[in-house]
């Protein structure tokens, strides 16, 4: 089925109704992004948790898609007419190619060289090297496809420091696929804590795809027994705030690894868990660091 955009751009108090007249004319979905975005009036919306939250953008493109039809353009300009909205204003049309939009999304993730032995592998793909260790992780609803910089810092820090036998706490665990790395790496135990449910879904499954054994729990059931090597890749202000727990959740003598935290915002999160490890100069890829550090 052939399908047609139509994008227009309007101010913020313009953006809900417009949405609403798209919907209602027959829209199969509607998308808003910043119209200043890739400028210098570019302008975030969302922070970290504790940060201020942004105003409305300036200016919105809103991109709706049609099912392609000869009248869509007038149905479009009558009902922003009906709604109180200029009927004049421009609307910049794009025709869409019908196609298998699943393999479409897929051909988007390919398996990731994490390092000399790891890869990242969805599931639809064959392992590139078969006797590496392979993740099978497909993307989803929880973050760690080992895509992002900050992944893999803590993937490679895992093969290159765990000796086998360890403990692993995984805290904000996502996909799960560090517990699951851990335990590939010879950890003998892992477990992952998440505040959100379908993290934790998507973990249990994941684990089940890579036949490993690993416990997933909710970040409100109690905190887990110390391990050896505690790894949180979250958020720089969720780490200043965790800091306390995150530190009695290692054991003496163990390792915590923080991630999440761009490179600006490094020495905050440092001073935070200075008194309590003895911190390793940060790794960095792009503009993320990784902090670790041995509990004193």
């Amino acid at each position: 089925m052939p399908w047609l955009s139509i994008t227009l751009t309007v101010d913020a108090a313009k953006v809900e109704t417009l949405s609403d007249v798209l919907l209602d004319t027959g829209a199969m979905s509607v998308d808003v992004t910043d119209a200043q975005a890739g400028t210098t009036g570019e302008q975030a919306l969302f922070g970290e948790p504790g940060e201020p939250v942004g105003a409305e953008w300036e200016l919105s493109r809103l991109s709706a898609l049609f099912e392609e039809r000869d009248s869509v353009l007038e149905d479009v300009r009558t009902a922003l007419q009906a709604a109180g909205l200029d009927p004049a204003v421009p609307l910049a049309t794009a025709h869409v190619a019908d196609q298998d939009w699943v393999r479409a999304t897929q051909s988007q993730f390919q398996p990731v060289h994490v390092s000399s032995r790891l890869w990242v592998v969805p599931t639809w793909h064959k392992a590139p090297e078969p006797d590496a260790i392979n993740l099978v992780i497909d993307p989803g609803l929880a973050f760690g496809t080992g895509t992002h910089p900050t992944t893999r810092l803590c993937l490679k820090w895992l093969e290159a420091n765990l000796r086998g036998g360890e403990s692993v706490l995984d805290y904000g665990c996502g996909s799960g696929i560090l517990a699951i790395a851990a335990i590939k790496l010879g950890a003998a135990h892992a477990i992952g804590v998440d505040i959100d449910p379908l993290a934790l879904l998507a973990a249990r499954h994941n684990a089940m795809q890579n036949h490993v054994q690993i416990e997933f729990v909710a970040a409100d059931g109690g905190a887990p027994e110390p391990a050896d090597i505690v790894v949180a890749n979250i958020l720089a202000n969720p780490l200043k705030m965790l800091s306390p727990l995150l530190a009695r959740m290692t054991r003496r003598g163990g390792h915590i690894l923080l991630s999440g935290v761009l490179e600006h915002q490094a020495s905050e999160v440092e001073d935070a868990y200075r008194a309590a490890f003895e911190l390793q100069p940060p790794q960095q890829e792009d503009c993320w660091v990784l902090i670790s550090g041995r509990k004193r």
